[in-house]
């Protein structure tokens, strides 16, 4: 296995913590635009500084306010934990553990947790994107492409990031560590666990 950290992958352990924009809690941001997959956009101020999407790692370990993001769609999925239940413009909706849920980034939104605090994963998108995030069960037998536009992270198990199909040598994976996927050589993700898809294109 390779020890260096190659340019296809982020490692979550080396990403620092930062604060709400309402000052609620922290979150990791994992990417971008203007980072990894879309370098030199200029970002869309309804987003937020310099840009248009992003995706994170937020600990949700008290009920509150979620942070507005006016003219923006989210996608949240829980993944730790088992149940968050999310109040969005006064209407209730129950997350489950890995599956995604759209919403509003502008709406009035708060969660509770009636089951103790989770970790969520985070896709905001702005005007003129259109985001997915799909779980993805991985397998040893078939290897997982990520091709452009798309990050993966490893939520569960043990799994390595191949850089380009037919390759054999390839990098561990920790957990929560993102693959950055690209069309011209897409990597692979090859082991037994769980993996977030989260695809951005233009809308």
């Amino acid at each position: 296995m390779s020890t260096s950290t190659p340019a296809h992958l982020i490692r979550f352990a080396d990403l620092t913590p930062q604060r709400w924009r309402n000052g609620g809690g922290s979150t990791v941001e994992i990417a971008r635009s203007g980072t990894t997959a879309d370098p030199g956009h200029g970002g869309n101020p309804a987003s937020g500084p310099g840009w248009d999407w992003r995706i994170s790692v937020a600990d949700v370990a008290q009920e509150g306010p979620f942070s507005t993001f006016g003219q923006c769609e989210r996608i949240l999925t829980v993944i730790d934990g088992e149940f968050m239940m999310l109040t969005v413009d006064g209407v209730e909706q129950g997350l489950q553990k890995y599956r995604p849920f759209r919403f509003d980034g502008g709406a009035e939104t708060s969660a509770s947790l009636p089951e103790g605090p989770i970790r969520d994963l985070n896709l905001i998108t702005g005007p003129g994107f259109r985001g997915h995030v799909v779980i993805v069960e991985l397998s040893k037998k078939r290897p997982h492409p990520v091709f452009g536009g798309q990050h993966a992270v490893l939520l569960q198990g043990n799994a390595v990031a191949i850089p380009a199909p037919g390759e054999a040598e390839g990098t561990a994976l920790q957990r929560l560590d993102t693959v950055v996927g690209n069309d011209e050589t897409p990597p692979e993700v090859s082991g037994r666990g769980f993996l977030a898809v989260v695809s951005v294109d233009p809308a």
